[in-house]
């Protein structure tokens, strides 16, 4: 991408470059070429032109293309530019005999790097073997009144680039790229939920009980019935009443919230997909969505592995790794971890550099040796099962066990990139825990004000079909398949701090 463009660059930038475009623009009027133009129909995708270009064909192809100017190069009468839309990017020849003198000149000195035109042309090869549209016409679209970066300097500071993301996605090909495999991976992961029966169903983002995870909530407040109210943390419990009511393969993809900090791994308003199937369990859902990603991988990029920038390579072939979190821990910090003192663990985790004291619950010690010593290292894919049960109040116990739950937690690049669970259909001991989750406080806990989901409750007494569920993070998942670095690399308009 080239800027050529000397007169204007080298102006006076307190802000003349605008006022010299306004006056462009003004320009362009009075020559009968309005530079808010209206509907160019017919546009075809600069991909696609490309595509269609065939060395052998007896006439040049004609074509119409639309975007934006992102270079151009003088050359005496006539002129080489660079034309961008979403798809591709391609070179114009502009010249004083296809066009005629006037309308070289206006293109010449009114026309800017910036500008959004359409152009009528035909496509042909360079001497330097360039794939290139000879420019019949042109329409003046848009003018820009504010310059684009410089293309050797671009969006340097990486706040703007997520401030600006316009800017970023004009000059920068790899955002364009990731964004681009967004929204395909979103696009293949309905498709093949779809093949396999399920249906996408839409509940309540704004409900009057926050439910479904332990996660502090945004609060508002619904004027016309006199109520607070919460931006929704999860849809778990609403899917749920979705499967009682018959529909035995949902899923919902849509946004959550969770008024909690910003990281590289966290944004406070994130993409989240919830599935759920009537007479299956966890097993069903590891294997689903083993599947799933493997599936999605080879349809996006051709590859099971995936290379990140350090070397690191993530291979995703199946099967999967499939280890307890007991014995993950057990690993880690020795043998007898579960076997000594709730005040020896205390010790020991002091000792490995942790931030817990005697007053944390016992099974919060060992939860900060899993989150800050494992879960990191656990970098293949690996499903972490059998959780404790304090840790899941919503999901069934282990039959052999019943101080452990029949989940899964899916770990890739340290990170977890799905909960799954054997669905708890009981109500009774779903009111059970409930309400020991309640008396234990907690994260999320002040959002419910000491009260359950009785309408909740009250659809699992209607009863409930045994189900496997889970949740998959959409952001994470699309920054492990593009190898994104960070979770604002993937979102369009990630959360900043606000500036005055």
């Amino acid at each position: 991408m080239e800027n050529h463009e000397k007169n204007e660059n080298t102006t006076d930038l307190t802000g003349d470059i605008f006022s010299q475009r306004q006056h462009k623009a003004e320009e362009l009027t009075a020559a009968g070429l309005p530079p808010f133009g209206q509907a160019f129909d017919n546009v075809q995708p600069i991909a696609e032109v490309r595509a269609s270009f065939r060395e052998e064909a007896q006439e040049p192809l004609q074509m119409r293309v639309a975007g934006r100017l992102v270079g151009r190069r003088i050359m005496g009468n006539a002129m080489f530019a660079d034309l961008q839309d979403s798809s591709e990017r391609i070179q114009l020849f502009v010249s004083k005999k296809e066009i005629g003198p006037e309308l070289f000149n206006i293109f010449k000195k009114l026309v800017d790097v910036g500008d959004i035109i359409g152009v009528d042309g035909e496509l042909f090869k360079t001497h330097a073997g360039e794939l290139s549209v000879r420019v019949k016409s042109y329409t003046p679209l848009s003018k820009s009144l504010r310059t684009l970066p410089e293309k050797f300097h671009g969006l340097t500071n990486v706040e703007q680039r997520y401030r600006q993301r316009y800017l970023d996605l004009i000059m920068n090909d790899d955002s364009r790229r990731v964004f681009k495999q967004r929204f395909a991976i979103i696009r293949a992961i309905r498709g093949f939920l779809e093949q396999r029966g399920f249906i996408e169903v839409e509940t309540p983002m704004l409900q009057p009980l926050a439910g479904g995870a332990a996660a502090n909530p945004f609060k508002t407040y619904y004027e016309a019935l006199n109520a607070e109210m919460f931006m929704r943390i999860a849809p778990e419990l609403y899917l749920k009443r979705l499967l009682v009511g018959g529909f035995e393969k949902v899923y919902e993809l849509n946004r959550n919230f969770r008024n909690e900090g910003m990281s590289r791994r966290h944004n406070p308003e994130f993409t989240m997909i919830e599935i759920y199937q009537a007479y299956g369990d966890c097993r069903t859902m590891m294997d689903l969505i083993e599947e799933m990603i493997t599936s999605i991988a080879l349809e996006i990029s051709g590859s099971l592995k995936i290379k990140y920038a350090d070397e690191l390579v993530i291979d995703l072939a199946r099967p999967w790794r499939r280890v307890a979190y007991h014995d993950l821990v057990r690993e880690k910090v020795g043998a007898d971890w579960f076997d000594i003192s709730p005040e020896e663990r205390v010790k020991r985790a002091i000792d490995m550099g942790l931030v817990v004291d005697e007053s944390c619950p016992d099974f919060e010690v060992t939860h900060e040796v899993y989150e800050k010593l494992i879960e990191k290292t656990l970098i293949q894919p690996t499903f972490v099962t059998r959780l404790p049960a304090v840790l899941v109040p919503l999901a069934k116990t282990c039959a052999d066990d019943p101080t452990v739950v029949d989940v899964f937690e899916l770990e890739i690049n340290g990170q977890e990139i799905s909960p799954g669970y054997s669905e708890l259909n009981d109500p009774v001991e779903q009111r059970k825990r409930f309400m020991a989750q309640l008396q234990q406080g907690g994260e999320g806990a002040e959002a419910l004000d000491g009260k359950m989901d009785e309408d909740f409750l009250t659809a699992l007494e209607h009863g409930m079909p045994p189900a496997g569920g889970m949740g998959i993070g959409i952001d994470r998942l699309v920054m492990l398949l593009t190898s994104a670095e960070s979770i604002r690399d993937v979102v369009l308009f990630p959360q900043l701090r606000v500036t005055t």
